[in-house]
């Protein structure tokens, strides 16, 4: 691992790179509006089932699946399971639209070809592109994921830029485990257990009115 690979990645999932993932909330929104999101706890344990048991696993199995992928066919093929497994719309328009951003950046910069594909399926593939290690990707990623949501939630309900950060440092550990337990893992092991988060994500896309495009 060199510094170089390890900069590389904070700035592609930093929030100043241009993605527009400080307009999503991956249905927060709507489990804040219903209360079963409403403080710095219960927004920790939310994202801790959503890490470990939903979107958030998902994300890095289909991560390390297109880093593996040898061929744009394979690649694609990996893209339209990712597709399929989106729990809703919105779902699906989230990391699509923050995919195409970060192919079309990241295509530019690194002088790479990225295709837009969904988010995950295009950081895989960067990183293999430029011969970053998956094993530092995947979490750095997983935490990624978490942070932008929690910002998110700074705008969605009465949580400080403190507790806000004091979530993310709390589940860093869960986001490390998450990676690690899905090595070998292939798309075969795709599941979803975040029943809640999954149906949140559906009201929010008939919520009448709200800031978060998803």
């Amino acid at each position: 691992m060199t510094t170089s690979a390890i900069l590389t990645l904070q700035q592609w999932l930093s929030g100043a790179y241009p993605l527009g993932s400080f307009a999503y909330s991956h249905g927060l929104e709507a489990a804040i509006d219903e209360g079963w999101v409403h403080d710095a706890t219960t927004l920790e344990i939310w994202l801790r089932d959503v890490l470990r048991e939903g979107t958030g696993r998902a994300d890095i199995i289909v991560l390390r699946a297109a880093y593996q992928s040898k061929t744009r066919a394979e690649l694609m093929e990996i893209d339209a399971t990712a597709r399929a497994f989106a729990a809703s719309h919105e779902r699906l328009r989230e990391s699509l639209h923050q995919g195409a951003a970060f192919a079309r950046t990241t295509s530019a910069i690194a002088d790479i070809d990225v295709p837009e594909v969904l988010f995950p399926v295009a950081v895989g593939c960067a990183a293999a592109r430029l011969d970053i290690p998956v094993e530092i990707t995947a979490p750095m990623y997983s935490q990624a994921f978490a942070s932008s949501i929690v910002m998110a939630c700074v705008r969605l309900m009465r949580l400080g830029q403190t507790q806000a950060h004091k979530v993310i440092s709390d589940l860093a550990q869960v986001c490390e485990q998450t990676a690690n337990e899905t090595t070998g893992a292939t798309l075969d092991d795709l599941y979803s257990n975040t029943f809640l988060s999954d149906i949140a994500a559906m009201r929010h896309e008939v919520q009448p009115h709200r800031l978060c495009q998803s």
